[in-house]
């Protein structure tokens, strides 16, 4: 049996849990949470379906040599301590990515450079020349981790970062992280059970994902390639039976629907639900929130609304409110998930939360938040054995190490300062005037259609993916789509074939 070593699996702050519980049920062995990371052991295939099949990492490093240092010269040692010729050859390039929380180094580039100083100079020393620099696209990437003195060199298998799956064509301004999208999905514990919605879809990077999640696919199906494949003991036919390994998949048999006001948006999430072969799964109408109605089967909200930050609109907290009022009225006995940045904004939705988890969006310290949408007063709820709290969600909700608020919201909006241009579209937040916007907070077009109306249109739903995926098993995986640049672009995977409709970004 092939020996089984150490790997990290990096993730976003607030996703360790769901992550471990992705690798248990991979197979992983020894998952130990960290911070912004699990570590695992297992083979070269458990690293090759780490990368393929997960969807809440971000990478997947290999430990090579751990050591003490707390000057760039010891560092230098350490790194010159390791045989290279293991992992890398004259003629082959390399790249160096560098983490650094220490007192001792101040500049995490310089600590990359002393990284690749050292494996340089190792190879002029024993043959006289040396392997080149490539920050574009290496043979070999390296990451080096230092946390006081403690220092980590690993090999980076993954390369491109796992949140850049491959289906992406376009996008839009301020889209949500395929990897958070995934995570949150997941907190949410849905598998598929129900129908799926996102109001406020933008790119339609939830619909997707969670059309992933419901079959049970590998979001890595669209990458063009992983940093592994250029290793030195690279298996082609281990990785492409790990590849064409569909017996996970399941069958969906409900639906995911996307919705949002702006048809721009619209037609980019259109573009990308089709690129991802999923258009028989996935609905995607232009309309509004305010016009939201109940569904007809049992579903899931799961959105991410503006927060003044990167992207707003006229009324923001007008539109929370809006938010609030759509789900009390008109989303009964279905549960709702929102992630946003400000109490002052998740206030303006007047529901009691059943849980609140704290989620890092990019720099910005959010929180996902659940509602329990039922019909009438709380008490004839509960007396009908309605449960708005688990004990589960209880407990997480008396944890005391909550993620510190910034309270400058309430400030600015407050300040005597004039917003000239009468919407939020830049990264500066301005004070708007509440009053001046009231009589404008629900201005649509008259002729939109509804929710409901448009639920009921799906339409002949092309495009069955999976068929035409498998058609083919012995075709060249690594085809480049960017060689036909007129109409539909063939990308083939291991026989698996999926069209592009548009240039990659």
């Amino acid at each position: 049996m092939e020996q089984e070593f150490e790997m990290i699996a990096k993730t976003f702050m607030g996703l360790e849990p769901v992550l471990a519980k992705e690798l248990t049920h991979l197979g992983a062995n020894n998952v130990e949470i960290g911070r912004r990371m699990v570590s695992f052991t297992g083979n070269k295939e458990m690293m090759y379906r780490a990368n393929f099949q997960l969807h809440t990492a971000i990478k997947i490093l290999k430990p090579i040599a751990r050591f003490k240092a707390l000057t760039p010269d010891e560092v230098y040692e350490g790194v010159k301590k390791v045989d290279w010729t293991k992992y890398l050859s004259n003629d082959k390039t390399f790249a160096v990515d560098s983490v650094v929380f220490s007192e001792e180094f101040k500049h995490s580039k310089f600590v990359a450079y002393k990284v690749k100083d050292a494996i340089v100079d190792q190879f002029r020393e024993t043959t006289g020349t040396r392997p080149n620099i490539s920050v574009a696209n290496p043979d070999l990437r390296l990451n080096i981790h230092i946390a006081e003195d403690k220092c980590t060199l690993s090999l980076d298998s993954s390369g491109e970062s796992l949140h850049r799956r491959g289906y992406r064509q376009e996008s839009v301004e301020a889209p949500i992280n395929e990897v958070l999208a995934a995570g949150i999905i997941l907190l949410t514990g849905w598998k598929g059970d129900t129908d799926f919605i996102d109001p406020m879809c933008g790119s339609g990077t939830f619909a997707i994902e969670a059309a992933l999640i419901a079959k049970n696919m590998a979001p890595g199906i669209f990458r063009k390639e992983f940093a592994f494949e250029k290793w030195n003991d690279f298996d082609a036919d281990l990785f492409d039976a790990v590849y064409n390994d569909d017996s996970e998949e399941r069958e969906f048999n409900h639906h995911i629907y996307g919705y949002d006001i702006d048809m721009k948006a619209v037609n980019t999430a259109r573009m990308n639900v089709k690129a991802a072969g999923l258009s028989s799964i996935v609905t995607i109408d232009c309309a509004d929130f305010k016009d939201f109605q109940q569904p007809k089967e049992k579903s899931i909200m799961v959105t991410n609304p503006p927060y003044g930050e990167r992207i707003s609109t006229p009324d923001l907290l007008g539109t929370y409110r809006m938010i609030g009022e759509r789900l009390k009225h008109h989303f009964h006995d279905n549960e709702a998930w929102v992630l946003s940045y400000r109490s002052e904004c998740f206030d303006q939705i007047g529901l009691k939360p059943s849980i609140k988890i704290p989620l890092y969006n990019g720099s910005l310290e959010c929180e996902l938040r659940k509602y329990q949408i039922f019909d009438g007063p709380l008490k004839d709820f509960r007396s009908e054995g309605g449960i708005v709290k688990t004990e589960e969600e209880k407990k997480a909700m008396a944890e005391k190490h909550r993620f510190k608020k910034n309270r400058e919201f309430k400030k600015r909006i407050d300040e005597n300062e004039e917003n000239e241009e009468g919407d939020i579209r830049s990264f500066k937040f301005h004070r708007y005037d509440l009053e001046r916007f009231d009589t404008n907070k629900r201005r649509r077009n008259s002729d939109s259609d509804s929710f409901a109306d448009k639920r009921d249109r799906k339409g002949d739903r092309k495009g069955d993916w999976k068929n035409d995926r498998r058609n083919d098993r012995k075709g060249d995986r690594r085809n480049d789509w960017k060689n036909d640049r007129k109409g539909g672009k063939n990308f083939s995977k291991g026989g698996r074939k999926f069209n592009r409709y548009d240039d990659e970004d």
